[in-house]
């Protein structure tokens, strides 16, 4: 598959920096997509320059939903898009048609120019948000997918948005869907837990925990997830939605206090009310993922913990307690 022309959406926010950077190394000619205004400026110009140095990289600053994006896409073998307006929280009130916009309809407007110039496979990010919970155990693709946020009714619809595009009589591109669950690691946004943690660590101050810090995450190291996406791009499907997580779960305070130790200082934690749309527990089901693509995850939390960390120190600008 090496020297394909390949698009990716979203190419300066967290993950789709890195599959970028990852489809480069392999020898691939990259288009990368993105408004660039989703986070601080100096961030995202830290992300692109990652990519940019490449002869093979090509930057197109534009809102998928205003672009013409079949010039982008044209030769195209495949389309991983990564973009859409993340954050359950601002999801509810005035800003969810703002999320409708940017996760459903410049969904659909890309299946349709994908569909115009005979992509191969589109894969799409979508998110363990569209399960809402996991309360009996790891949740599997044949759960009923029952969101507690807009944001994930956004994720939802535009995973199956896609993947109707893919079942339709006749249409070109296929479709893997893939349900991330709480990916962290270098270049992870600042606003993120595992983030948050390690800067309290470092630096003394206390980071506030929405709940009783008792509420489980399975946690997915980058690495983890940028091959989930490539093994996703060559995989013999037609449409899916598969899990990409570990089948670990961790609760807060526990991922706090591993922190902590990695860090060599602890974190310091308040504690405040749970917000409307916060999962309880996530919790994922890997089997189909194994069988459908091969996905293993390999990295645990300690390696990668002490992975983000290290990338930290090196590249943020935190000040550390004395």
């Amino acid at each position: 598959m090496a020297g394909q022309r390949i698009v990716v959406t979203g190419v300066a926010g967290f993950i789709g920096s890195h599959i970028a950077r990852s489809l480069l190394d392999d020898g691939h000619e990259v288009v990368g997509i993105d408004h660039c205004l989703g986070h601080p400026q100096e961030i995202t110009e830290r992300n692109l320059r990652l990519n940019e140095a490449s002869d093979r990289f090509t930057l197109i600053r534009g809102d998928l939903a205003e672009l013409p994006l079949e010039p982008h896409f044209d030769g195209a073998d495949t389309v991983f898009h990564i973009a859409a307006r993340p954050g359950v929280r601002p999801s509810w009130g005035a800003e969810f048609t703002s999320y409708a916009r940017s996760n459903v309809v410049a969904t659909h407007l890309l299946m349709e120019a994908a569909a115009r110039t005979a992509v191969r496979r589109v894969v799409v990010s979508s998110s363990s948000s569209v399960y809402g919970g996991a309360p009996n155990g790891p949740v599997t693709e044949e759960d009923l997918p029952a969101p507690l946020s807009p944001y994930g009714v956004t994720k939802l619809a535009a995973e199956q948005l896609a993947l109707a595009h893919a079942r339709r009589a006749r249409s070109r591109p296929t479709v893997v869907a893939l349900r991330y669950f709480t990916v962290y690691g270098p270049r992870q946004r600042r606003d993120m837990l595992i983030s948050k943690l390690i800067e309290s660590a470092l630096t003394g101050k206390a980071v506030t925990i929405l709940g009783d810090g008792k509420q489980r995450r399975d946690f997915t190291f980058i690495a983890d997830a940028v091959q989930a996406n490539l093994m996703a791009m060559t995989a013999d499907v037609e449409a899916e939605a598969l899990n990409i997580g570990t089948g670990v779960t961790t609760s807060v305070l526990d991922v706090a206090d591993l922190v902590g130790t990695v860090v060599g200082r602890p974190v310091v934690l308040e504690f405040g009310r749970g917000q409307a749309g916060d999962v309880r527990d996530t919790h994922a089901d890997v089997s189909r993922a194994k069988d459908v693509i091969g996905y293993r995850p390999t990295i645990d939390l300690r390696t990668g913990l002490t992975t983000q960390l290290e990338w930290t120190l090196q590249n943020e600008v935190v000040p550390t307690s004395e």
